[in-house]
C-alpha cells in the first residue's frame, strides 16, 4: 500500500507524538512527584553554586583562554561602574533593548562579584536591579521581554542572595511577583498564547519563569508567594514540551540560527538550574534533539565564523556559551571546540562563557571524525565543507524549508558559500523589526525578505508562495561529489509545475548548482547570487575577486544563458546594502523549460584554477 503521508505530514505527526510523550513526563513531574521536594534550601542554587567557585578559580588560573575571559569580564564590569543603569525606553512596542541590557549587566556583575568579592560590583548590580524594579512594568503584552527581565532578577537574587540585605531581597521578590509572576499565572491559566506555542516565546518564557520559581521557592514570608513559585514551576514543566518538540531530531531549529541560540541558551540555563536546585531535570534535556542541538550549531557555522543565516538571523555567529554546557551534559567535546573557536574571534565574552567553560575540546576532525556533510531534516538544511580545521576551506549550505515558519524569508532553495575566509554568496540577513508591518501585512514588500534578495531562482519577478514547502528528496555523499536534491515545485504556487535544485561540492574543490524546471506557461527565470566581491562578467563566465582570492563562475548549460550584474532595490528606511551586488544569469525570453547548470570554483591568486569535470548523475 503506498504511503499516503507527505514528509511534512510525517514531521507534524511525529511532533504531536513527541509533545504527548513530553507532556506525560511533565505531568509526572507535576503530579506524581513534588518537583520541589529535593529543593536545595540554601543559596546560590541556580547553575553556579558556591562549591563551583574554587574549581572555577583554578580554571581561571591555569587555563589561558579562561584567564582571558575573566580579564575581559573584569574590564566590562569596571566599565559598567561608570555608566547609568537602564531606563524604561520603548522602541516601537518593544522593551527588549532594555531587558537584554539588564540581563547582560546583572549576570556579568553578579558573577564577577562572586569571583572577586569586590563590593562595587555588588552595589552596581543592585543599582541595576533597583532601577528595573522601578519600571512601571516589564512590557507584559510582549511577555518574552518580561521573561528576559525576570531571568535577570532570578540570577541577581540567587547569586547575590547572601550579600543582600533583607530589605533588598524583599523588593526584588515584590518586583518579580507583581511584574512577572502574576502575569505569567494569568497566561498559564488562559492556556493560550505562548504557553501553548511551539516556538521561541514558549522556550524563553518557560525557562525564565522556571528559573525564577526555583530562585524564590521557600524564601518568602508570605505563604501565597511560595505557592505561586510552586505553581509556576509546575506550569513551566507542563508547557515547555510544546517548545522542545520543535527541535529537529538532529538538533535544528526552524526560526534560524539566531533563534536557535536564543532558545537553546534559555533552556540550557533552565535545565542546568533544575539540576543544581533539585538534582533532577526530569529527563527534559534528553528529549527530541536537545542532545544534538550543538551539532546543528557546528555544521551551520562556516570556517570563517559566519553562520548560514537564513531567516531573521545575522551572519556573525557570535558567542554561544551554552555549547560548553551541552558539551558537558552530553559528553561531546566537539561542542566545546566550537565555542573556544568563537571566543578566539571575540573580545566581548559572555559571563556564561566563564560559568560553563569547558577545557576539554576536540575538533570534529579528530577520531572518530565527524562527516564533513550533514542534512538537518527538520528544517531541510544541508551543509558541506572541505575541511574542519582549514580556515580557507570551502563551506556550502543550502535550504528547502517551510515559508510558513516564523521568521522565515521567501528563500526556498537559497545557499551561502565561503572559501578562502571569504563569504562569496551571502544572505543579507534581517531588516529592522520596527519597520511598519515587518511582521505583518508589509513583510513581503521588504527587500531583504523578498525572494529577489536571496540566492535562488526568481520567477516572474515575484515572491515565492508564503505557504510553500520544499523538501530534500535525494542525497548522495562521496569523495568525488556530495550533493542533495531539493524539490521546489511548490515554491511558486501554480506558476511552476516542477522544479528541482541540485547543489553540492565536487572533489572538495568546487560547487555545482543545477536547476531543472518545467512550467505549463512561459515564465521569466533569473538565477541570482548576492555578493560583496568585485565582479566582472563575460558571457557564460564571470569572475569574482576579493582579498587575494577568486571565484570563477561558469554556466555549463544552457548555451544561450549569460551572466550579468543587477542592482539591489532597497529604498530607505529599509537597511541599505553598501558594497553588495547581485550576480545573475539571464536566460533571454520567457520559457517553459530550464536545465541550468553552474559551477563555482574558488582559488587563490597565483594558483591555478582547479579543473572540475564532475557532473550531477542522471
Amino acid at each position: 500500500m503506498p504511503n499516503c503521508f507527505s514528509v511534512g505530514d510525517t514531521y507534524r505527526i511525529t511532533r504531536r507524538i513527541l509533545i504527548g510523550q513530553l507532556a506525560a513526563l511533565a505531568a509526572w513531574a507535576q503530579n506524581d512527584d513534588n518537583p520541589l521536594r529535593q529543593l536545595r534550601d540554601t543559596h546560590p542554587r541556580l547553575i553556579l553554586t558556591d562549591a563551583d567557585l574554587d574549581p572555577l578559580h583554578a580554571l581561571i588560573r591555569d587555563q589561558p583562554l579562561a584567564h582571558r575571559i575573566y580579564a575581559d569580564l573584569e574590564k566590562e564590569s569596571d566599565r559598567l561602574l561608570t555608566v547609568p543603569p537602564a531606563e524604561y525606553k520603548m522602541t516601537g512596542n518593544r522593551l527588549n533593548f532594555q531587558t537584554g541590557r539588564v540581563l547582560d549587566r546583572v549576570s556579568t556583575l553578579a558573577l564577577m562579584y562572586r569571583l572577586s568579592g569586590r563590593d562595587p560590583y555588588l552595589r552596581r548590580a543592585v543599582l541595576e536591579l533597583r532601577a528595573a524594579a522601578n519600571f512601571r512594568d516589564w512590557n507584559p503584552s510582549r511577555f518574552v521581554e518580561t521573561a528576559e527581565m525576570l531571568h535577570a532578577f532570578a540570577l541577581g537574587y540567587d547569586w547575590l542572595y547572601n550579600a543582600l540585605a533583607p530589605g533588598e531581597r524583599a523588593w526584588m521578590r515584590d518586583a518579580m511577583v507583581s511584574k512577572a509572576f502574576d502575569p505569567a499565572l494569568a497566561a498559564y491559566r488562559l492556556d493560550t498564547g505562548w504557553p501553548r506555542e511551539h516556538l521561541n516565546w514558549n522556550m524563553v518564557c518557560n525557562a525564565s519563569v522556571g528559573l525564577a520559581a526555583l530562585a524564590m521557592a521557600g524564601d518568602a514570608v508570605d505563604a501565597a508567594v511560595n505557592e505561586k513559585s510552586a505553581a509556576l514551576l509546575r506550569f513551566a514543566l507542563e508547557s515547555i514540551p510544546h517548545g522542545l518538540s520543535t527541535y529537529g531530531t538532529e538538533g535544528s531549529w526552524p526560526e534560524g540560527p539566531a533563534y536557535w541560540n536564543f532558545v537553546t541558551r534559555y533552556v540550557s540555563e533552565f535545565f542546568n538550574g533544575l539540576q543544581t536546585s533539585l538534582n533532577n531535570d526530569f529527563g527534559l534535556s534528553f528529549f527530541h534533539g536537545v542532545d544534538r542541538a550543538g551539532r546543528f550549531r557546528i555544521h551551520i557555522t562556516g570556517p570563517n565564523g559566519k553562520v548560514f543565516n537564513f531567516g531573521d538571523s545575522a551572519e556573525d555567529a557570535g558567542l554561544v556559551p551554552e555549547m560548553f554546557w551541552l558539551a558537558k551534559r552530553f559528553s561531546t567535546p566537539q561542542y566545546s571546540w566550537s565555542e573556544q573557536k568563537a571566543l578566539e574571534r571575540s573580545n566581548h565574552p559572555d559571563a556564561f562563557d566563564l560559568v560553563w567553560f569547558d577545557r576539554d575540546a576536540r575538533s570534529p576532525s579528530q577520531p572518530p571524525a565527524w562527516p564533513l556533510d550533514a542534512i538537518f531534516r527538520g528544517v531541510d538544511v544541508v551543509c558541506f565543507r572541505s575541511s574542519w580545521d582549514d580556515p580557507n576551506a570551502i563551506y556550502l549550505a543550502a535550504k528547502g524549508g517551510d515559508n510558513k515558519d516564523a521568521h522565515t524569508h521567501f528563500d526556498l532553495g537559497t545557499f551561502v558559500l565561503d572559501a578562502g575566509g571569504i563569504r562569496w554568496a551571502a544572505d543579507l540577513g534581517p531588516d529592522d523589526y520596527d519597520l511598519p508591518g515587518y511582521f505583518g501585512n508589509k513583510r513581503a514588500s521588504y527587500y531583504r525578505v523578498r525572494t529577489e534578495a536571496h540566492n535562488t531562482l526568481l520567477i516572474d519577478d515575484q515572491n515565492q508562495d508564503p505557504r510553500a514547502e520544499a523538501r530534500i528528496t535525494r542525497s548522495e555523499f562521496s569523495p568525488d561529489l556530495s550533493w542533495v536534491q531539493i524539490d521546489l515545485s511548490r515554491a511558486n504556487g501554480n506558476k511552476v509545475k516542477q522544479w528541482t535544485r541540485r547543489i553540492g561540492i565536487a572533489q572538495r574543490q568546487a560547487v555545482l548548482i543545477g536547476d531543472s524546471l518545467h512550467s505549463d506557461q512561459p515564465v521569466e527565470i533569473i538565477w541570482g547570487m548576492m555578493t560583496d566581491a568585485e565582479i566582472s562578467v563575460s558571457g557564460q563566465t564571470a569572475m569574482l575577486r576579493k582579498n587575494g582570492w577568486n571565484l570563477a563562475a561558469e554556466i555549463r548549460t544552457p548555451r544561450h544563458a549569460v551572466f550579468d550584474i543587477a542592482p539591489l532595490r532597497s529604498a530607505p528606511p529599509q537597511a541599505q546594502n553598501p558594497g553588495f551586488h547581485k550576480l545573475i544569469v539571464r536566460l533571454g525570453d520567457k520559457s517553459t523549460e530550464l536545465d541550468l547548470n553552474i559551477v563555482l570554483t574558488p582559488y587563490k591568486d597565483g594558483q591555478a584554477k582547479p579543473k572540475i569535470a564532475t557532473q550531477f548523475p542522471a
